[in-house]
């Protein structure tokens, strides 16, 4: 949970979707600055009879292209010049402008390698400053884009997902998503902070190890102590340890998927079911949620056509099949609903 920044001080730590060709812009000043130089260049192969050379009265080819280097870098030595009316006013009226925008592109260039920390800067505190209950997620890797894209499909605002990962082929992946991406470690406080972890609604952990995922969340926990935290879990028997870490909830893929694997052994339509229920574009979703004001003192039934299957109140759990007849619902508590979608509405959902 070190504060040390990393040692990439000055790199490029935010990255956004205007990042996700990084060098088109410097590609296109190279290309114009080309272009502009071969039309000078053509420009005096054509006016190459009003030029004069003081020791070479033959303007070859070699002699034009030496002529327009030393025009627009503003050399000058004074060995070719103009000297007929119309050469001169080529060259004033043409190719000096031409010469001025070039000047002026090279310094903007350099003045924008200079200042690109102090502009860094400048585009972190206005991410910064929008990021309110959003999602952090620490890793993405498979696991982490999955997760990242079912976000998306079940309604996250993109500027809402911030993703927190080091290597930067996975960050172009993120960018490509229309996402927020810090390049960085997350087991490191700095990283966190650069996401406004302190104003976080979610942090989802899946660096892929056991061991970095129990770091970062050490480091989001010390950080954000009322925070939940969801941890993908490598090995089974480190899931106590993420308990024990702070963890809100944890999750371990290969255990999950086996038990998913050996429920679906002779139920040829069990797991159509379960991706339906759980997958953004299902017909039918399975959602926690409080009750709300108008529910307060119904029963169950007034629920229709969603169905409780569990019912939160205090530290109890009631199963649906416990309910007594005619028991109303509280304030405070959180219901666990089978939500089935219309057929119109299921169809606008997006995809992951």
């Amino acid at each position: 949970m070190s504060t040390v920044p990393s040692r990439r001080l000055f790199e490029q730590i935010l990255f956004t979707r205007d990042d996700l060709r990084p060098g088109r812009t410097l590609l296109f000043r190279i290309g114009l600055v080309l272009a502009l130089f071969a039309l000078v260049f053509l420009v005096l192969w054509l006016e190459r009879d009003g030029l004069k050379d003081n020791y070479d009265q033959h303007m070859t080819a070699i002699d034009i292209l030496y002529f327009t280097m030393i025009t627009i870098t503003t050399v000058g030595y004074g060995d070719i010049v103009p000297v007929s009316q119309q050469a001169r006013l080529v060259d004033a009226v043409f190719i000096t402008p031409i010469r001025l925008f070039i000047w002026f592109l090279f310094l903007g260039t350099a003045y924008q390698l200079v200042a690109s920390q102090y502009r860094e800067g400048y585009r972190m505190a206005k991410v910064q400053a929008a990021l309110r209950d959003h999602i952090i997620v620490c890793g993405f890797g498979y696991t982490g884009w999955s997760t990242a894209r079912e976000l998306l499909a079940k309604g996250t605002n993109p500027d809402g997902l911030v993703i927190i990962e080091p290597r930067e082929e996975r960050v172009k992946a993120a960018i490509e998503l229309g996402l927020v991406a810090f390049r960085g470690d997350a087991t490191q406080e700095t990283m966190l902070r650069h996401a406004v972890i302190q104003r976080a609604k979610a942090v989802i952990i899946t660096a892929g190890r056991d061991d970095t995922n129990a770091l970062v969340l050490l480091t989001a926990r010390h950080l954000n102590s009322t925070v939940e935290i969801l941890v993908s879990a490598v090995e089974e028997e480190n899931v106590k340890l993420f308990r024990q870490g702070g963890a809100t909830g944890i999750i371990s893929p290969s255990t999950f998927g086996g038990y998913l694997l050996a429920a679906a052994v002779g139920h040829p339509h069990f797991m159509d079911y379960v991706q339906d229920l759980l997958t953004a574009g299902g017909r039918i979703n399975l959602i926690e949620r409080p009750v709300e004001r108008n529910e307060i003192g119904q029963t169950a039934t007034a629920l229709k056509p969603d169905i409780l299957l569990r019912l939160y109140r205090g530290g109890t759990v009631i199963q649906f099949w416990d309910l007594q007849e005619g028991q109303k619902l509280e304030a405070g508590d959180v219901l666990v609903i089978l939500k089935s979608l219309s057929d119109a509405t299921a169809s606008n959902l997006p995809t992951a």
